[in-house]
């Protein structure tokens, strides 16, 4: 797979042909979900959770996002790499400078901030200076504890509309990419014909232009043994991994995942 960038992403919208995105948080995994033609490797804040054992995200710090981007780096066989700022690392314009440079300096070539429209000041600032940035809309895991749990954001009409806004000014601040979690199937689709950007999604329906999982989530591993609605295990198609990991990408590219079961 020839390495993929911007241009790839913008140029797989325009065909409707759908992007493949999957963590990644070492050599080992970015190495077999980039040869089985993932094209965006996200190294989640998520390792919170599925690594370091945390009930949340919020524990996770720019240290622990660069390590773990320099991992997947080494392994990535031609992806892009897009790397979470976690809780707080850009709660200033000087922060959001600051460490958004030190993921890229790890091995980054975007990085990924929770919010809404307020983000528009310090996207700006990241774009001129040269650093994509991807917009993290709906459920935003870092917020939990203002949210009042994991849950679907944009079922009221009023909440929908400020989403599409949202969506609509954080590309026009610069965004290169959304990313929505959790919202309703016919919103996200919304929001992914209202804007030139891709749009990925979590849990957000088969609407958008790609979709991306947390890889130990695809692969059926649970601590609490439960798994989200918008998952699906697909090592019940197979015992072997990367056969996994195949199967989930050639799902996405022919519109089969989501299926109906996995939307809101």
């Amino acid at each position: 797979m020839p390495d993929v960038n911007l241009t790839t992403l913008y140029k797989l919208k325009q065909s409707a042909e759908k992007i493949v995105c999957l963590t990644a948080y070492d050599a080992t995994f970015a190495h077999l979900e980039s040869q089985a033609g993932v094209e965006v490797i996200l190294v989640g804040d998520s390792l919170g959770m599925v690594l370091q054992g945390h009930d949340s995200t919020l524990p996770v710090t720019v240290a622990d996002m660069a390590y773990h981007t320099r991992s997947v780096k080494r392994g990535n066989r031609g992806a892009l790499i897009m790397a979470d700022l976690p809780f707080m690392a850009y709660a200033t314009l000087e922060q959001t400078l600051n460490n958004s440079a030190a993921l890229m300096q790890a091995g980054a070539h975007m990085v990924k901030l929770e919010g809404a429209g307020w983000l528009a000041e310090n996207i700006t600032a990241l774009v001129q200076r040269g650093i994509p940035v991807c917009a993290h809309l709906g459920l935003t895991p870092q917020t939990v504890n203002v949210l009042g749990g994991y849950k679907v954001q944009g079922r009221e009409q009023a909440q929908a509309d400020t989403l599409l806004a949202d969506a609509v000014a954080l590309e026009a601040a610069g965004a290169s990419m959304l990313l929505l979690e959790c919202v309703p199937s016919d919103l996200a689709t919304r929001i992914s014909q209202s804007v030139k950007v891709p749009v990925i999604g979590i849990g957000a329906g088969s609407g958008t232009d790609g979709q991306v999982l947390v890889v130990h989530d695809m692969l059926g591993l649970s601590i609490s043994g439960r798994l989200p609605r918008f998952v699906k295990n697909f090592m019940t198609e197979t015992a072997d991994i990367p056969a996994a990991i195949k199967a989930y990408v050639d799902a996405v590219k022919a519109v089969e995942f989501p299926a109906r079961e996995h939307e809101f």
